[in-house]
């Protein structure tokens, strides 16, 4: 596919497109490939830190940051590889995204969850 070439598979609902992101979410930071790059390293350094450490019993958090882990290398290996992420997953209504990206998203809304459902102590 060229660039920004689109196959639509439900037309106008759900489409296949070719797009590079040179960039973070929503290609913020664009062409800053390398700043990228160290700052995702650290972070995925700070998600494995805190998954060893974190106890087995804490299953929700640690799936959680898993989803977050696999959709940061994902779209780092892309980086590396190519200096972008190539994104393709076009429903029109939102900007074109890939799988990384869903397991970014997921890792989140799980992360919310935990949040939510997991009582802290009072004065916290």
């Amino acid at each position: 596919m060229t660039v920004r070439q689109s196959i639509p598979i439900i037309k106008n609902v759900f489409h296949i497109t070719y797009v590079r992101n040179p960039g973070a979410a929503f290609s913020l930071l664009a062409n800053r490939t390398s700043l990228l790059i160290v700052v995702v390293v650290i972070i995925i350094i700070i998600i494995m830190v805190i998954l060893y450490r974190l106890p087995v019993e804490d299953k929700l958090l640690r799936v959680a940051l898993t989803f977050l882990l696999a959709g940061a290398l994902g779209n780092l290996i892309d980086r590396i590889r190519f200096g972008y992420v190539i994104d393709f997953l076009d429903l029109r209504v939102w900007p074109v995204f890939n799988v990384a990206d869903i397991a970014i998203f997921i890792g989140i809304g799980l992360l919310l969850l935990d949040v939510i459902r997991t009582p802290r102590e009072k004065g916290i």
